[in-house]
């Protein structure tokens, strides 16, 4: 069955940086583009960067553009998220996801930025 396994989020200072991880099995990774997503209480949950089965394109929200790189090891099935210079804003839970039929998604990983 396909598991998504996030981690690496916690909390940071305006400014700061967090590196994302998402281990992925059950599937065959490297035929799957990926998606990471966002999502704040109360609000709907947001797509954050998208990247293509071999890695070569990439999509990032405006809101990211600049900040983030998302990136995947197809021989390790891992997808990544590094964030930069993160703001108070990019305070969320983040999750990976896979369409492979239908949606799937990790449990999440908490990213706090505050003072």
């Amino acid at each position: 069955q396909v598991q998504l396994v996030e981690s690496g989020g916690g909390s940071v200072q305006p400014g700061g940086s967090l590196r994302l991880t998402c281990a992925a099995s059950g599937f065959d990774f490297s035929s799957y583009p990926m998606t990471w997503y966002r999502q704040v209480p109360g609000k709907e949950r947001e797509l954050v960067a998208s990247i293509s089965t071999g890695g070569e394109n990439k999509n990032y929200a405006e809101f990211v553009k600049g900040r983030f790189t998302m990136s995947r090891h197809n021989g390790r099935n891992m997808v990544y998220l590094q964030m930069t210079n993160l703001k108070p804003d990019d305070t969320a839970v983040y999750y990976c996801n896979v369409w492979k039929g239908r949606d799937y998604w990790g449990q999440g990983t908490q990213v706090t930025v505050s003072s």
